[in-house]
């Protein structure tokens, strides 16, 4: 996992969990202290923010645990993987673009860095330089030619 990712999801998993043990109790006893709690609009938003930060918790945590999980040896090195820089012509657009494939945390289309989770990313998987991979969109489907691809591990060198 790119170490400022996982710095990324560290730090927002301390502030919530911050929040879920100091915060969010203060408030509800705080509200619960107003009265009748069946009119209490204000414990009723801190409950539901406890909700919340316990559910973006477990989300973090899950993917954290799934990014510990990637193993850079099973990506393969003459095809388009996680990590890969690929060149590709579209036919749609008609003309060359450059994609990086990304985490999903990482994604910054404006940058060219793309989710492998993404529709242009799913698509690009798997593929070796000289062939067409399509692009499922709401448009209709695009076909982008691989140009050039350089994998996370030419990059390590």
């Amino acid at each position: 996992m790119p170490e400022h990712i996982k710095k990324k999801l560290e730090e927002e998993i301390r502030v919530l969990e911050h929040e879920l043990a100091h915060e969010l109790p203060k408030e509800i006893k705080k509200a619960a202290a107003l009265g009748d709690l069946s009119e209490n609009a204000e414990y009723h938003m801190a409950k539901q923010r406890q909700v919340f930060v316990n559910a973006r918790l477990g989300q973090l945590k899950k993917r954290m645990s799934e990014l510990a999980l990637v193993n850079l040896s099973n990506i393969p090195k003459d095809r388009v993987a996680f990590g890969s820089r690929v060149r590709v012509f579209d036919n749609f657009k008609e003309e060359e673009l450059e994609y990086k494939l990304v985490t999903s945390e990482e994604s910054d289309v404006t940058k060219g860095l793309i989710s492998t989770t993404s529709p242009i990313g799913k698509a690009l998987i798997g593929k070796q330089v000289g062939d067409t991979a399509t692009v499922v969109t709401p448009n209709g489907n695009r076909e982008m030619e691989i140009l050039k691809l350089t994998t996370i591990h030419d990059e390590a060198q």
